[in-house]
């Protein structure tokens, strides 16, 4: 499968401009995604991280040991670390500096963004951060190097403040504690709000919340209907599962949260699940297959009689697979472009 990024990463050791890693050095590749290009590497020498749970269990199924990525960024110093930086221009900001102070004195970072992934406003970031750095086009996209770390003019005040974005704070709305890379993570999202305010106070057993996030509507869910036992929070960021433990402590109820690919299926059944299905997955490209697949999986995961409460944009079609899985539906609100739908099992 094509990946201009992740191949134009490599384009500076094709070129012969820098050489490439040996099996004795320490390679740490970050938000690393599957693909054949890995092999052109010493496997003794890499170190892979991937928070996004699909994305890692594809790197583990083609036999790659995938690392936590905060320990393996204390787990420095590296002779090379190489990055696919994410969309979010703090979360962005906040890796590119706490990689550059991972890197050993002769190390090097190696950057690469699609151009229309914002691969300009990267270039500034780290030459603001660095001073000069050099660069090359290809695939329509920019890779990024520097030089070795003793010879950078680091931005001392200005990599302390990066690295601090990566750490949690609270939401103004909600209060709820949060950090760049989660859904949402400024700002109480308008659909599950719409949500959250729909939600019935009858529901009882066993509940799931698929793609949770923060926990936003798990601790709707929970503080509205004390006739729930347990839920359990499916989320597949590894960013967003810390907050979501801190969240759900608040409530002092039955909860268990779990880094999980909901799209490979759920292994428990429940009574009740909630949801406000992703939309996109590591790139900025729509994907109505992921709402799709979380459809079918919540209708495989229900128990008898069991309810499916959830939200999404209007024009996506997702009413029309509910309707075909699920008996009886109904549309709770239509409100900003987002529906609110009801279903429930046989």
């Amino acid at each position: 499968m094509s990946d201009a990024p992740l191949e134009t990463l490599l384009r500076p050791f094709d070129q012969g401009l820098l050489p490439l890693p040996t099996a004795t050095q320490r390679v740490l590749v970050l938000r690393a995604r599957r693909h054949r290009l890995w092999r052109h590497l010493p496997a003794e020498a890499l170190t892979l991280t991937q928070p996004f749970k699909p994305a890692a269990d594809e790197l583990q199924a083609d036999g790659w040991q995938v690392a936590d990525e905060q320990q393996a960024l204390q787990d420095g110093p590296w002779d090379l670390i190489l990055l696919l930086p994410p969309r979010g221009r703090e979360e962005a900001r906040a890796l590119m500096a706490r990689a550059v102070s991972a890197l050993a004195p002769q190390g090097r970072l190696i950057v690469s963004v699609a151009n229309n992934e914002g691969a300009k406003s990267v270039q500034t970031d780290l030459e603001r951060l660095l001073g000069s750095v050099a660069s090359d086009t290809k695939n329509k996209c920019r890779v990024l190097w520097t030089p070795p770390r003793e010879r950078l003019n680091l931005d001392a005040e200005t990599a302390a403040a990066w690295s601090a974005q990566s750490e949690l704070r609270t939401q103004t709305q909600t209060g709820l504690w949060t950090r760049p890379g989660v859904f949402s993570w400024q700002h109480a999202d308008p659909a599950s709000n719409l949500l959250v305010a729909h939600l019935p106070t009858d529901l009882r057993g066993h509940a799931a919340d698929l793609g949770a996030g923060t926990g936003h509507l798990s601790i709707a869910l929970l503080q509205a209907n004390p006739g729930i036992v347990s839920l359990d929070a499916y989320e597949a960021q590894q960013q967003a599962l810390e907050p979501l433990q801190r969240n759900l402590q608040r409530l002092q109820r039955d909860t268990h949260i779990h880094w999980h690919d909901v799209e490979s299926g759920l292994p428990s059944r429940y009574d009740v699940i909630v949801m406000n299905p992703p939309f996109h997955a590591i790139s900025r490209d729509g994907r109505t297959d992921i709402g799709l697949r979380f459809i079918e999986v919540a209708a495989g995961a229900l128990k008898p009689r069991g309810r499916l409460l959830m939200v999404a944009n209007r024009h996506l079609p997702y009413e029309e697979s509910i309707r075909r899985l699920f008996p009886r539906v109904a549309v709770l609100a239509e409100d900003q472009g987002f529906k609110v739908l009801h279903a429930w099992r046989e």
